[in-house]
This record gives structure tokens, sequence and C-alpha cells, in this order.
């Protein structure tokens, strides 16, 4: 099975390429050998490669940088997708694009279902649902959150850094939602697309948290591991003391109910699948 990964350096793109099944030859590019947004270099490619599958984990995901170059972003998470689409169709292969709980206006107080009407509330999440949009319907849009690796910048390695150079560290704790483990992500995204799914589904690790809740479970596995040499206060704050340019969901909890059904298995809690990665960095010293 021959699969084109775009985005192929990101942590998404990475665990994508080291959880593929065994069939799958892949190629995999990003931004520094093929930009999506050149629509032309991007029919050239899957031209040339003629996928089976065609796996999007490319994305624009600076929030706060969005609400001031939206047209930037605009190229990258939806033009880019529409052409991707296209291509797809014209040379026969399948199309999986990953979105996210952007794409919700976060006042919900029940989880999101895959056909909830989006309302996005930042250029972010504009931009992610145009690229859904853009994906049609013959292609596997999965929404996610919360995405972490053991490499790349995310929020675990970012509280990580914190935690090492801080006396405390200041953590929004009004904003709900659940991690997501990279590597399990992709594997979810292989088992679908082998299995013909299309549409919208939704997939995150099981379980809620805060950004807080999310830290301090951080600093916990972390000192197990011996990552951390010491404990630092982790104090909770509200979003409104921590001002960004994009405003961000408050409640952003996805039902994974249709994937559930596809994979006929529930993902693992979001605390042990923290546990897990903690372990591989670990273990890789």
């Amino acid at each position: 099975m021959k699969v084109l990964i775009v985005g192929g350096k990101g942590q998404l793109g990475r665990s994508l390429a080291a959880t593929a099944p065994d069939d799958a030859e892949i190629v995999s590019h990003d931004i520094d050998t093929l930009d999506i947004a050149d629509a032309d270099a991007l029919r050239a490619c899957v031209a040339d490669v003629r996928p089976e599958l065609l796996l999007n984990a490319a994305a624009y995901t600076a929030v706060d940088k969005a609400e001031s170059e939206e047209d930037v972003a605009l190229a990258v998470n939806g033009t880019a997708v529409g052409a991707m689409s296209a291509a797809a169709r014209e040379f026969g292969a399948r199309l999986v694009h990953v979105s996210t709980d952007f794409v919700f206006d976060g006042i919900s107080g029940v989880p999101y279902a895959p056909d909830a009407p989006p309302n996005p509330v930042s250029a972010y999440g504009r931009t992610k649902l145009a690229g859904e949009k853009a994906a049609g319907p013959d292609s596997l849009v999965v929404r996610t959150a919360w995405v972490y690796a053991p490499t790349g910048g995310n929020f675990v390695r970012t509280m990580l850094r914190m935690m090492g150079e801080r006396p405390e560290v200041r953590v929004v704790a009004d904003q709900i939602g659940t991690p997501t483990y990279a590597p399990d992500l992709a594997k979810a995204l292989w088992a679908m697309a082998r299995q013909g799914v299309t549409g919208t589904h939704h997939y995150t690790d099981s379980g809620v948290a805060s950004w807080y809740d999310f830290a301090v479970a951080i600093q916990e596995e972390a000192l197990s591991f011996g990552l951390l040499d010491k404990a630092v206060p982790v104090i909770p704050i509200a979003t409104a003391e921590f001002p960004t340019s994009a405003r961000r969901p408050h409640y952003s909890v996805l039902d994974k109910s249709s994937t559930i059904a596809a994979l006929g298995a529930t993902a693992p809690h979001w605390r042990t699948n923290l546990r897990v990665m903690f372990g591989e960095i670990a273990g890789s010293g």
C-alpha cells in the first residue's frame, strides 16, 4: 500500500510513520520538501507518488499568531486541503485529514458529537473548519485535541521545561478538554483508514481534564520517572488572568462514540498514556 504523508516531521507525522502497517510503503514530506500551499507542487507530488492513502498531518498551529495572519493560516489549513482532496480524487487516493476541537465554541456542557454545529471563536478554528469543508464527503476527517508526544513542541514538553526552570508555574484551570497521545492517534487513523471509514469522527484519549489537571499530572509523572529534580507549586488560574490574542473554547471534550464503534475499542485514559510517554522518555535517556 503506497502512502503519502504530508507534515511528516511533526509529532503526528512522525507517529504515523512509526506506527505504519507492515505493508505500507511510505513517502513522507514536510515544508522543506513540499509546500502544500502551492497547489501545483502538491498535485505534482501526488501524481508522482500515486498513493492509495494521502495522510494530512500538516497544519498551521500558531493559534494566537493566526489572529493577525488568518490568510496565511487559511492557505495551509483550508485551501491546501481542498487541493489535496482534488489531487486525491484525480489520482485515486483516499484523503485522511486531521482537524481540531477548536471548530467548536466551547459553550456546551456535554461532549461535542461529530455532527454538532461548529462555531469557531478564533481564526485558527475558522481555518480548520474551512479545511474540513474542503476535504469533501469522501474523505476521513478526524478531529482531535491537546496532542502531545515525546518529541516536538507540545504542552507536556513546555511544562517540563518550565518546571525545571521556574519556582512555580501558573496554569489555566477553566479550560476543559482531553489530552491525546500522538502515537495512539496515529494508530487510530491507520485503523480507520484501512477500514475505509469516511465522514467526520472524533479521537482523543479517554477522560477529561483542565490544563491545570494536565500540568499537575505531568509533574507527578515526571518526578516518578526522575525527569524532574523537585516539585514546584502549580497554581490554578482563570483564563482571564492569562490573556491571549485568540479565544479558546472553555469546554471542548469530544464525543468519540462513532470512532469507538469503528475501532471496536475505547482509547486509553489520558493519564495512562502520559505515563507511557514518560516511560519512553526515561528509557531513551
